[in-house]
Parts: C-alpha cells; structure tokens; sequence
C-alpha cells in the first residue's frame, strides 16, 4: 500500500519519539493522581467512619423525622436533597446549597436514622457524593488544584495517549515481523539481548499488555475533558447517543401546589418534610429499588421531585422518576434498560475509569494498569538516555525527512489523518503543530551547524 514501508516507519517513530519525550510528564501526573484517587474509597471509609457509619439499628425514624433534625441542625443553606442510608449501620445524608461552595458541591449532613442524631457535617462533590480527601485528590488529577485552566494538562495527556500507545505498538509489532519471532515474542522481552536493546524489549512488549487499557482510558478521559469533550457531546447528540432526560414539569390542576411548597428557591424552612417519605414511597413503587438514592426537590416552582438511583456498581443503577408530590403520581420516569447502547457504553466506561464499576476488582486492575504505564514510559526515557551519544546529556531523536520520503499516499494520508483528529481533540492539533514547529527550528540550527 505504501511506497516506503522504512520511511512510514521512521515517520512513526519520530512522532512516537517527540511524543514520549515531551508529553510523557503529563502522563505520569495523570497516571499517579489517578491511581491515588482509585485507592481512596477505602481510606474514606476509614476516615471519615464518625459520619458515615452508626451501630445497626433495628427500627429508622422516618424520613421525614430525620431532615427535621438535619434542618434543625443546620448552620443554614437551601435544602435541595436527601440520601437515604443505604443499608443498616449507614447514614442518612442530607444535602444543602450554600453560598462559597464551588460547582456540584453541597453542604451534607449526616444524621444517624435510628435516633436521629447529626454525627457530622462534611462538603460532598458530584454525583457520586465523594468526601473532601476524594475530592481533593480528584481536582488533583483532573487540573492540578488549578481551576479550569489546568483542565489543559489532563485534556492534552489524554489527547496523546492513544496515539502514543498505537504507535508504539506498530513499531513493535513491525520489529518483531522483521525477526520472523514467534507469536509469543510479542508480548514477552526479546531474550538473550543487554543494553538497550534489552530495554527496548521490556518497553515494546509492555506496551502491547497496556495497549487496550491506554485506548480505553484515553478515550473516557476525553469524554470529561473541555475541549475534545464538547465535540464528544456533540457527536452523541447528532448520533442519538444522549442519556434520555427525565421530564419534571407536572400539568394539570395541581401544578404547583405541591412543588411550591417545596419550591427549590423558598429555602430549606419552607419545605414539608413529610413530603421525603410519600415522594420516596411513590418511587419504591414505581421501581426505583436500589439501595443508594437521591431524593432531590424541584428545581423550579411547578415543577416534580426527582428520585434517582446513584450506585455506579455492577448491575448498574440510575434509573429515575419525577414524582408530583400534590398527588404522589409518577409523571416520568427513565429506565437505564432504554438507554441506547452508545450511552450504556459510556456509562459504563466512565464508571470503569473511575474504578467504581466493579469495585475492588475494578480498583487492582486500575492501579496495576497505572504501576504498569509508568513503568512503560520511565523504560521509555530510559531509552533516549541509552541513545545518547558519549559525553552528550540526552538522546539523539530519529533522523529527519522522514515524510518527504513517505511517498505522497502516506503523507496525504498523515495530513489528513492529523487534520480530522487535530479538530475533535484540538489540544493534540495544536501540540502536534508545535512539535512540528520546534523540530522546523532545530532542523534550521542544525542545517546551519549551529549547536541545538
């Protein structure tokens, strides 16, 4: 297919070269961020167990008894929120907004549902409900604890790991045809080598170990990430691969009898707590019968109350309903059984990423894919210090005009290839574009005998 199968190659390997050399920092801040947030759960449970967990309680005071005593307790806030405790020894929690807090943060109460008592108050972030240590170490590897503008890191480390897993594993796998090795030389060090050809083996076939997990982990990274994530969305909304939404207006004579009474803006002393247990009630007979749910207030008068499951664990549960509280009627519901297939998918792969999928199980194969892929790219630096020539401080970078001896198909094909993927992830175009810069520059330096 291609007129030069050495130059398509050495072009391979000098972008698999810059790649690993430049953007490698960023992949190991990612990975080891994102390893310590996987190994959080537990150490959560052990830190915070004063709030979340009580001696086992034969008989729950109702709902509606235990938001009482969260309100009562309550340095202030908006009442938007309540989550059952889950299973006995477990806590009700119950959530407020309040003025400081950042974006999808809330006030949370813990209150012990046999008695009623408060053991604590914490701030608790997302949809998941994680505590401050998980947080934290979450904005950690998301943006470096730097707001918005540090999202780039994360976004540009997951824009290039793709690409720097499949070419790695091209490599190999043409270096390997070249030996005429056996199948099983491909995923195990070339023995009987030192050096750094014996580095190379262990980094080669490594990465073919690592390869499903890099695309995979590449690929739901970028779901969340700003730039390449709004096109994400984008192409799930022209492909009718979006999450159903769950209506919440409620017609009709009793538009807004109940719902004002629990108008999301008229303030936690507004709001009939009693109304928790019959919205519950009418959900846990519509179907919602997961142990972890949310019971959330309409967000706007005339509006119907939310009950959603939040267990992201295997059989996965968030199936939702809106219920009119003015007359207990189910007046929507979304099944996670209706999703289309592409949304399951991403459910499930962004609850995998996050190690929540399939719990513990879920945690070891994160952590030893993180252990792995650092191992992977310090081999990988490694080896640019074993290239390096005698008395030089680093290694030597894969010989230039590489694409002009391509021939024209591989160079339209790179061009095009780099244009596409350069618009859905523009952190990778516009860093692909400096990389070409800088190698431009010294190329010029070099062709003029200047020292680089």
């Amino acid at each position: 297919m291609f007129t030069n199968a050495s130059s398509w190659r050495g072009l391979v390997l000098r972008l698999h070269f810059y790649a690993g050399l430049l953007v490698g920092p960023f992949l190991l801040v990612a990975v080891s961020t994102g390893i310590l947030y996987v190994l959080t759960p537990q150490l959560e449970d052990w830190l915070y167990s004063e709030q979340l967990r009580v001696p086992p309680s034969a008989q729950q005071l109702p709902l509606s008894e235990q938001v009482r005593a969260a309100v009562a307790g309550s340095p202030g806030g908006e009442l938007v929120a309540v989550r059952p405790a889950p299973e006995p020894g477990a806590t009700t929690r119950v959530l407020f907004d309040e003025d400081g807090l950042g974006d999808s943060e809330r006030r949370t109460v813990f209150v012990d549902p046999g008695t009623g008592e408060l053991t604590g108050a914490l701030v608790t972030y997302g949809t998941s409900g994680v505590l401050p240590l998980r947080t934290t170490i979450d904005q950690l590897h998301r943006n470096l604890l730097l707001g918005e503008p540090g999202r780039l890191y994360s976004e540009l480390a997951a824009s290039w790991l793709w690409v720097v897993a499949l070419g790695g594993v091209a490599l190999w796998v043409t270096r390997w045809r070249a030996r005429r090795a056996a199948v099983r030389d491909l995923v195990r060090p070339q023995p009987g080598v030192t050096g750094r050809r014996r580095t190379l083996g262990r980094h080669g076939a490594l990465g073919v170990w690592l390869l499903l997990g890099a695309l995979f982990l590449s690929a739901t990274g970028l779901t969340w990430s700003t730039y390449a994530g709004e096109n994400v969305a984008a192409l799930r909304a022209a492909l009718g691969w979006e999450n159903p939404v769950l209506e919440t207006a409620v017609g009709g004579e009793h538009a807004g009898h109940g719902a004002a009474a629990a108008d999301h803006g008229a303030g936690a002393g507004h709001v009939d707590p009693g109304a928790f247990d019959a919205v519950l009630g009418a959900a846990r007979t519509a179907g919602i019968d997961a142990g972890r749910v949310e019971v959330a207030l309409p967000t706007e008068a005339g509006a119907a109350w939310t009950v959603t499951e939040v267990g992201r664990g295997w059989p996965t549960q968030v199936d939702a309903v809106a219920v009119d509280a003015a007359t207990g009627t189910v007046v929507d519901q979304v099944r996670f059984a209706d999703y289309p297939l592409m949304a399951k998918l991403a459910r499930w792969g962004i609850d995998a990423h996050m190690g929540v999928l399939f719990g513990w199980v879920n945690q070891l194969l994160l952590v030893a894919f993180g252990v792995g892929l650092i191992v992977l790219i310090l081999l990988g630096y490694r080896m640019w210090w074993q290239r390096r020539p005698t008395g030089g401080w680093g290694g030597r970078p894969v010989p230039r005009g590489r694409l002009r001896g391509a021939g024209q198909p591989v160079v339209f094909a790179a061009v095009v290839a780099a244009l596409v993927v350069g618009w859905f992830a523009p952190l990778f175009g516009i860093s692909l574009l400096g990389f070409l810069v800088v190698d431009a520059v010294l190329g010029r330096r070099a062709h003029r005998g200047v020292a680089p």
